[in-house]
């Protein structure tokens, strides 16, 4: 017999190349190719016909008011705009025990108060694990319908005989397709499992919520067009030893992305934080050098968060650098620009930077607040803890406008921050009835426009 033709597909971006290569040259990842048959071609008869024709953009009907199915968790709702689509295809990332699981047992309990009817796939919990997490957590609903199950073909026909309005698949990783020889979670088996799953979705008008596991960077495992086939992409974002967890959205065709929102895990479940900055800001310590307090955008949503420094004399002859929550080359980009700047001589220093409560900061509007944290530190001088700092640094020492000012200066002013430091170049645009200072319950709005007034204004 012939021997059936295979190729070799990278388990991190989906690449595909004939003979086997140590590394790809798609994404430069090392031994991450795994050899899939290709599957046999369609013979060659007569004509094919097709049911689907063209039609004209002006003839279709937008369907404007599409059904949602609200989750009853503000912090989800916020960050779904408003909940789950009818016929919409969701997928959940996160790391192995970080509370994916939890949070859709939560959430399907709210769906069934709403008579939802819902269909929880595990591959790989027992059905009496599953009852005792629900136990845990007070989920006493009776529209949630179990089944383990892997194979793609027992799924389908649970949703055709029980007709629910919402499918969760827990995991990706776990589940698989019988017509093909790789072995569950590999590229082909995730890619074809999640077709699968998105035609149910899109076919019937059922919600499908798909969780998926990440990888030692961050990625969901898979191939990168798991999260082109799907509606929504959710990260679960947080650390173990951390009690707070972050839910973020970094592709929504319902509603903007990049939404956030924030949870603590408790014994008994995800509890919603209603106010990530007061969260984020307890146990911050006053008049301590190298402290210092910056409004961070996710989303359409300020968030105050803490930045520390530490600047202390190197013991060795290269001087050390670290950045927590913050990227590493920005932040020794940023201490270069003190060094040439602001005349701090850095060199024969170690800097350390962090972003306390375990939150990532990826905007350069933090930039500021770095810049004065870094230089409180190293002449051991406090920034006034009343006070929130936000502008972009550039390499001349320049403090440039950032987007949405407002918002950020009026989160601060609802903390009862009492003053503000900012870009000269936003504070015309601040909409805030306290830049004259008479309302002493606002906060005092000051502009700067390079590094130099900014830590004259803030260190002196």
């Amino acid at each position: 017999m012939p021997k059936r033709k295979t190729v070799f597909i990278c388990s991190q971006c989906g690449h595909e190349v004939a003979k086997w290569t140590g590394r790809c040259p798609a994404c430069k990842e090392y031994n991450t190719f795994e050899e899939t048959a290709v599957p046999e071609p369609v013979k060659s008869g007569e004509p094919r016909t097709y049911a689907s024709t063209a039609a004209a953009l002006k003839d279709i009907a937008a369907n404007v008011a599409e059904e949602r199915y609200p989750t009853r968790i503000d912090e989800m709702d916020r960050v779904l705009n408003g909940g789950l689509v009818a016929g919409s295809v969701t997928l959940i990332g996160g790391e192995p025990g970080i509370g994916k699981s939890t949070l859709l047992l939560q959430m399907s309990e709210n769906f069934g108060r709403d008579n939802k009817k819902i269909l929880y796939v595990s591959g790989e919990e027992s059905a009496a694990q599953i009852k005792l997490r629900a136990e845990r957590l007070s989920v006493t609903t009776e529209n949630i319908f179990l089944l383990t199950e892997t194979e793609t073909g027992a799924v389908e026909a649970a949703v055709q005989n029980i007709s629910p309005h919402i499918v969760i698949i827990d995991s990706i990783q776990t589940m698989y397709n019988a017509a093909l020889s790789s072995s569950p979670g590999s590229v082909v088996q995730a890619r074809e499992c999640t077709s699968s799953f998105t035609r149910i979705g899109k076919t019937s008008g059922v919600c499908v919520i798909i969780a998926g596991h990440v990888t030692k960077e961050g990625a969901i495992a898979g191939p990168k067009a798991l999260e082109h086939m799907v509606d929504t992409v959710l990260y679960f974002e947080g650390e173990r030893h951390l009690s707070h967890r972050i839910v973020r959205s970094v592709k929504n065709r319902f509603g903007p992305a990049n939404e956030i929102g924030v949870f603590e895990m408790r014994e008994d479940g995800l509890k919603e934080i209603v106010n990530p900055s007061e969260y984020m800001l307890s146990g911050r310590p006053l008049n301590a050098p190298g402290s210092v307090v910056t409004s961070s955008m996710e989303g359409s949503r300020p968030i105050l968060t803490e930045v520390q420094a530490l600047i202390c004399r190197t013991a060795f002859g290269l001087p050390r650098r670290s950045a927590t929550g913050l990227d590493y080359n920005r932040a020794i980009m940023l201490m270069a620009v003190l060094e040439k700047k602001a005349g701090l001589n850095l060199s024969n220093y170690d800097g350390y930077v962090n972003i306390a409560g375990g939150i990532r900061i990826t905007e350069p509007a933090a930039d500021a607040a770095v810049v004065a944290a870094v230089a409180g530190s190293y002449k051991n001088k406090p920034v006034d803890p009343h006070t929130v700092i936000f502008g972009e640094v550039g390499l001349t020492g320049e403090i440039r406008a950032v987007s949405q000012a407002d918002k950020r200066a009026n989160e601060a002013a609802k903390i009862g921050f009492k003053q503000c430091v900012v870009p000269q170049a936003n504070l015309k645009q601040l909409n805030i009835k306290n830049k004259n200072t008479r309302d002493n319950s606002f906060p005092r709005i000051y502009g700067v426009s390079n590094i130099s007034e900014l830590l004259e204004l803030v260190l002196n």
